[in-house]
């Protein structure tokens, strides 16, 4: 405890730190205070809106925003989708990738277009939503003028939480829109705890702690999850500059076990739908059409959850080729004289990363497939829907993520500072770390 008091003293000793701690949580109250503030026109009381699905997900990372027709409906998931977006078409057309390559001013080119992207993707979403979502009984005025007004209000949320997550990432501490997703997400958790205990009751009280000890526990496997790395030794040629020796050193590359992240399980639980709707085609003159409609309506189905893995297993490997290119970084080694000590510079050494890159994304996508299908397996056992949620998917990964990563930069302000770091032994990893010594 007395080390606990001691670190917090460091951390609020440090100006810049202080300064970016405040200037983060005060962001985040603003966020947070406009997914209450609801559209315009609309009466709150006769909503009764309880998304499930791909959009229970969606409202699970808008902390309710989405079911409460705030003004931040679709907060930051357009930006994301258009973000994406260009980093697919990055990959796929040489003009995005060249400007990729032009450094500081290509990645200002990339994120004007982004910006300009995002808006385009919120006045759809946000015409998508009011015509699907929003009830003719809980509105107030004419629905074609609350339209109007509530496609400009929707966009302007979105551009808004957008400034708001770049501002986290310059004036705060972490990545803004990160965190702004993480704070929809633990929103929740208070909420989702207090209903389990309720369900539980004073005669279950032995099994809710279990339930706790057991979330830890799975915690502790996605923090597991989302550090592992195989290191690679890399070899650096001496080389002589002036009268200096330089080189000579041994470093490694960190190939992450998950390299994809969160976005196979988003993908995957974007096409989850199709099966529903293409049986929902059939399912008035066909039984086994309704039968396959009302299985992958239920996430819990085992059938459902069989599907699910499988695609994220495959988008894990998809994601995982796109994002991580063995011929550019055999190319880099050898411009930078370095080389895996056995291996050739060149073909064989992309070969060589290639080979075992492909033997840890296979266990990673594994452990990420149970992971994802780890809060069906909850509700099954008996628990509440939302309590469920926090024992795995894309909730769990990406608070562990963040909350990795935002003590990551706190430990560096300590370390710089010559303070003892947040560990008495180790050092915190974030998502981002790429050399490891």
């Amino acid at each position: 405890m007395n080390r606990f008091i001691t670190t917090l003293k460091n951390i609020f000793s440090i100006e810049e730190l202080r300064t970016r701690i405040l200037n983060t949580l005060l962001f985040i109250t603003v966020f947070r205070l406009g997914t209450h503030i609801v559209l315009p026109g609309v009466d709150p009381d006769r909503l009764n809106l309880n998304p499930s699905g791909l959009l229970g997900l969606l409202d699970t990372f808008l902390g309710g925003a989405f079911s409460n027709a705030s003004i931040f409906a679709l907060g930051i998931m357009p930006y994301i989708s258009a973000s994406i977006a260009i980093q697919l078409l990055t990959l796929a057309l040489p003009y995005f990738q060249k400007m990729q390559k032009e450094g500081e001013s290509g990645r200002k080119k990339l994120n004007q277009i982004t910006r300009i992207l995002t808006i385009f993707v919120t006045a759809v979403q946000a015409l998508t939503y009011l015509q699907t979502t929003i009830p003719a009984e809980a509105l107030l005025i004419d629905r074609g003028f609350f339209t109007i007004s509530s496609v400009f209000i929707l966009t302007a949320g979105t551009i808004f939480c957008m400034w708001l997550g770049e501002r986290i990432t310059d004036k705060g501490i972490g990545n803004g829109i990160s965190m702004l997703i993480m704070i929809g997400i633990v929103s929740r958790f208070p909420g989702s705890i207090a209903g389990e205990a309720m369900s539980r009751g004073t005669s279950g009280l032995l099994i809710f702690v279990l339930e706790l000890v057991a979330l830890y526990f799975v915690v502790m496997g996605a923090v597991l999850l989302t550090q592992a790395v195989r290191r690679i030794p890399i070899q650096y040629a001496k080389q002589v500059v002036g009268n200096k020796v330089v080189g000579g050193q041994r470093q490694y590359l960190p190939l992450k076990l998950n390299a994809a992240g969160v976005m196979p399980i988003i993908f995957a639980q974007a096409l989850m739908f199709v099966p529903a709707f293409m049986a929902g085609l059939f399912a008035e003159k066909s039984d086994f059409a309704a039968n396959i409609q009302s299985v992958f309506q239920t996430y819990t189905s085992w059938q459902y959850n069989l599907l699910f893995a499988f695609l994220i297993i495959v988008f894990t490997f998809f994601y995982t080729a796109i994002s991580v290119n063995p011929n550019q970084i055999a190319d880099d080694m050898k411009r930078s004289g370095g080389f895996i000590p056995g291996v050739k510079p060149g073909i064989q050494t992309s070969e060589y990363i290639g080979t075992v890159l492909d033997h840890i994304t296979l266990p990673g996508a594994i452990m990420l497939a149970v992971v994802a299908i780890l809060p069906a397996i909850a509700n099954l056992l008996g628990m509440t829907s939302g309590f469920a949620q926090f024992f795995g998917g894309t909730s769990l990964l990406i608070m562990v993520g963040v909350v990795l990563d935002t003590l990551q930069q706190v430990e560096s302000y300590l370390l710089m500072r010559r303070y003892e770091g947040l560990m008495k032994s180790g050092r915190v990893k974030g998502r981002t770390e790429s050399v490891a010594a």
